[in-house]
């Protein structure tokens, strides 16, 4: 996403304004910047937002809906076409699932890969400048020149679970969580969501039912969506899920599974209590439900946060976690922990997606761990994050916001007040990214919240703008 401000269309240039408009929306759409299902404003709204007559939006939205880019509903206003293509016929597992709207989560992606932090209050990951790069390349080198036959780390594959003195170094740092598990229990990933992906497909078929958090990641509601699976979404608060929906979901679809991150949940921040944890923990066993507790936040949280696999021992728990949010997102290294069986069957289908994972990049993360150095990292961060909380959550209080839940770790979970879909496109006509809750829903429900990244969001610019556009949005 280019950091500039958009240029207002330009009157009187050979290219009439419609077109400018049209080619402005056409834009946003093939770049994935406004997602398949999203609402274009009304015409009224959008004639006033450009300084254009009604008419001209008119003649906009005619041109894309030529292109195939727009669909018109019927007393419902504009909408982004899909042009995925059309799924195959369902199967007879398929039959049972309940009506949702697809998540396309690559809006979302893109935005983490093309934005600038400094204009990106919605960002998912640490701004660069965060991260410790004399400490990563002091790792690299001595992967390569202090390592035991550093040959065979740079020139051959790894071993089908990853680097040994990783998982060695994971295992003592388990320890730290409460969760006991030895090295063989401890199978290396490209990144955390390359481990979702393989307890997915290790664990699962098509047609069975996941409950997963709501609000949640958009990524892992995509992910389970495209592998066929039914989500059942549970309402998610500051300490948990919502029990009673749970059970009840438990009892009418026999769910084989639940997704969840317990510890400075994204979007909302909050961490499951203890007592939270203990009745998933019983609702799991007279189910028999397996948990995958997704900790990619660990490094930013107390060691001592309740975690459902140091109460449940890795029996029917999966613990999955990464190094992305907190070293570097170009470092893709996570891991899962699980019951020896499991990680043999993860092993099994990683050999056969992607041979191994990069020993190199296991062995650089092994040293960063052996020596402490990414825990005196980890601290640093977590100081200033501490400041830059406190600074963006008095801003975005300032211009009339409110928390729905308390701030905590990276993430704010934020009421604005007015559609935050139509805000989105409003900043982003300003060059803000932002991340409205529609991303965040599995049924891709509209509403007032967004998340906010602390870390990004501490420009007075973008909380000036936010209040007036949200201003004009009321009016």
């Amino acid at each position: 996403m280019s950091t500039n401000t958009a240029a207002p269309l330009a009157r009187g240039a050979s290219t009439p304004l419609a077109q400018q408009l049209a080619q402005r929306f056409a834009e946003r759409i093939q770049q994935r910047l406004l997602l398949p299902g999203a609402r274009l404003p009304s015409v009224r709204d959008c004639a006033r937002h450009h300084g254009v007559s009604p008419y001209t939006v008119v003649a906009a939205y005619d041109q894309l809906l030529a292109s195939g880019l727009l669909e018109a509903r019927k007393q419902r206003g504009f909408f982004v076409r899909d042009m995925r293509p059309a799924s195959p016929a369902p199967t007879r597992a398929w039959l049972a699932r309940p009506a949702q709207a697809p998540v396309d989560a690559s809006a979302l992606i893109r935005g983490m890969f093309q934005a600038d932090a400094r204009h990106a209050p919605g960002l998912g990951t640490l701004p660069g400048d965060w991260l410790d790069l004399p400490m990563l390349q002091s790792a690299m080198r001595r992967v390569l020149t202090q390592s035991e036959q550093p040959d065979q780390l740079a020139l051959q594959y790894g071993e089908p679970g990853g680097d040994p003195r990783l998982r060695a170094a994971l295992s003592r740092r388990m320890e730290d969580l409460g969760v006991s598990v030895a090295p063989e229990q401890i199978v290396s990933t490209v990144g955390a969501t390359h481990a979702l992906d393989l307890i997915t497909r290790t664990l699962l078929t098509p047609g069975d039912a996941v409950l997963v958090d709501d609000p949640g990641w958009a990524i892992e509601y995509a992910r389970l969506s495209q592998a066929g699976m039914r989500l059942l979404p549970v309402p998610r608060d500051q300490h948990g899920p919502d029990l009673a929906v749970m059970q009840r979901l438990i009892a009418e679809h026999k769910p084989r599974m639940y997704v969840t991150v317990s510890v400075l949940h994204n979007p909302t921040g909050g961490s499951l209590s203890l007592a939270s944890a203990h009745q998933i923990l019983k609702l799991a066993e007279a189910a028999d439900l397996m948990i995958v507790e997704d900790d990619t936040y660990a490094c930013l949280a107390p060691n001592h946060a309740p975690r459902l696999s140091a109460l449940d021992g890795l029996r029917r728990t999966l613990y999955v976690s990464g190094f992305s949010k907190i070293l570097t997102p170009a470092w893709r290294v996570g891991f899962v922990a699980a019951s020896a069986e499991r990680v043999a069957k993860l092993t099994d289908l990683k050999l056969l997606s992607t041979l191994t994972t990069s020993p190199m990049m296991d062995r650089a993360v092994a040293l960063c761990l052996e020596q402490g150095q990414l825990r005196r990292h980890a601290e640093r961060v977590i100081a200033r994050l501490d400041a830059a909380r406190q600074r963006s959550v008095r801003l975005a209080e300032d211009a009339g916001c409110r928390f729905v839940t308390p701030p905590q770790g990276l993430f704010g979970w934020l009421d604005v007040g007015v559609d935050t879909e139509k805000l989105a496109q409003r900043l982003l006509d300003a060059g803000w990214l932002i991340a409205p809750g529609v991303l965040f829903s599995p049924t891709r429900r509209a509403g007032t919240l967004m998340r906010i990244n602390f870390a990004t969001s501490q420009d007075a610019r973008f909380w000036r703008l936010l209040e007036q556009l949200r201003a004009e949005l009321q009016r």
